[in-house]
């Protein structure tokens, strides 16, 4: 049965990222039909990098009807291996196979344009109801009348206004919309440099070919991680075994002088090689096949965490208002998540006069859970980087002790953390909750 409003609400939708897509997915789901959604780029324009599918995007996913456009492109991870950067030992195995049986769903790994595609094709599927606007840029909003200033590449002009009903910005770590939100309040848009950047890798098959230790990690189901002081690799193959997809995290150097607004560059091969020239051989022969010219490094920045993510009938969704480091791998997840929790409480609400109410009980859903993944996540990240050598040993030998049933200190792999994020079903936490949260918004 289609939502009470699904006939009559407007929506406008800034950017069509993952949060953006499976926004607008959730709410045509819920049977609406007036959703628009704004984005600068020409098209999805992905770029190539490997994302994770765990049991609760999955989860989502197969609510939303996008899983079975994803499933035949995602490869089931069966094991984890954390090793020391230098030697390779391993310092923890860590079985996967209990995953599906324990959370419902296995964990997966995927090409990042598949997942887009299959959220962007789950779109298209429901005809008119969704409206795609490339090339066409948000240049300023006006919270009191809920419309966004639009201006579409080559149109003349200073742009035109968009009057809606609800808008949701899914514009980004570099959110337009998150800026003058916070300004209206009084707050500084506090986009912060972590110190950190991270090397995207896709190598084929074919690179790998020549050498039996390298063609046996593209053809295992297995996540790597080495770690080692100050940076890490997770790497693990993609596209049904095709692709080797590796992800660095290390000292931001490059950028070093670079104006605020550069987040990626074309980077030296050498520049690379000799960040990780202290790695095993097997890493530094996974590196040596990246083509000259191929090496790209993204800037990785976060933001503080925000006192609200709403603003009368505006919500920020995915990282518009939780950026997370990659260190936890649940970045895309949570901004999925972010999407279907609105699907949910849009789809229940019976009168305009209360989106703001209900946009509040999405940001009472989502925010204490999507903040503190961004701190688990952070927290994993210097745990794998430790300097310190007595702290390095102490790390260790609870990796050696895993198997004997203690806490992993890599976060993406501890149960404990694992029964919290994979677990998780956010759309039947909305559903449970809509209520008993609206209630509460209504009576502050």
């Amino acid at each position: 049965m289609a939502a009470p409003l699904a006939s009559t609400l407007r929506i406008a939708i800034s950017g069509a990222g993952m949060g953006g897509l499976a926004t607008a997915l959730a709410l045509a789901h819920q049977g609406f039909s007036n959703i628009s959604i704004y984005e600068s780029a020409s098209n999805l324009g992905f770029v190539g990098a490997g994302i994770q599918v765990a049991p609760n995007l999955s989860r989502v996913l197969q609510k939303l009807g996008a899983w079975d456009h994803l499933k035949d492109n995602v490869v089931e991870m069966k094991e984890a291996s954390i090793r020391a950067s230098a030697t390779d030992e391993e310092l923890a195995h860590v079985g996967l196979t209990h995953i599906p049986e324990r959370y419902g769903h296995p964990h997966c790994v995927a090409h990042r344009s598949s997942l887009a595609s299959a959220l962007y094709d789950g779109c298209k599927t429901m005809g008119s109801a969704i409206t795609f606007h490339f090339r066409t840029n948000v240049l300023d909003i006006d919270f009191d009348h809920t419309r966004l200033l639009v201006k579409e590449r080559g149109e003349q002009g200073n742009g035109r206004w968009i009057d809606t009903d609800v808008i949701l910005a899914a514009d980004g770590v570099k959110s337009l919309v998150r800026k003058h939100m916070v300004a209206r309040n009084g707050e500084e848009d506090n986009v912060k440099d972590t110190g950190q950047a991270a090397y995207r890798i896709m190598l084929t098959r074919d690179q790998m070919a020549h050498d039996p230790e390298l063609l046996a990690l593209v053809e295992s189901n297995t996540t790597f991680r080495w770690i080692g002081p100050r940076r890490h690799i997770i790497a693990y193959p993609v596209s049904r075994n095709t692709i080797f997809n590796i992800s660095s995290a290390q000292p931001d150097v490059n950028f070093a002088g670079e104006p605020d607004s550069t987040w990626t560059a074309k980077s030296d091969k050498g520049a690379m090689l000799k960040m990780y020239s202290d790695f095993c051989p097997l890493v530094m022969r996974l590196l040596q096949l990246v083509p000259e010219g191929d090496v790209c490094e993204w800037k990785l920045r976060v933001h503080a965490p925000l006192k609200t993510w709403i603003e009368g009938n505006v919500a920020l969704v995915g990282d518009a208002c939780h950026p997370t480091l990659p260190h936890l791998n649940q970045g895309a997840a949570q901004a999925i998540e972010d999407g279907a929790v609105l699907g949910v409480v849009l789809g229940k609400l019976t009168d305009k006069k209360g989106l703001h109410a209900a946009l509040k009980v999405y940001e009472r859903l989502r925010k204490q859970r999507a903040e503190y993944l961004v701190e688990q996540a952070a927290a994993s990240g210097r745990t794998l980087q430790l300097t310190d050598p007595t702290a390095q040993a102490q790390r260790d030998e609870a990796f050696r002790q895993v198997k004997n049933g203690g806490p992993n200190p890599d976060k993406a792999v501890d149960r404990e953390v694992q029964d919290y994020v994979f677990g998780y079903d956010c759309i039947a936490d909305a559903e449970s909750h809509f209520d008993e949260f609206l209630a509460v918004e209504k009576s502050t």
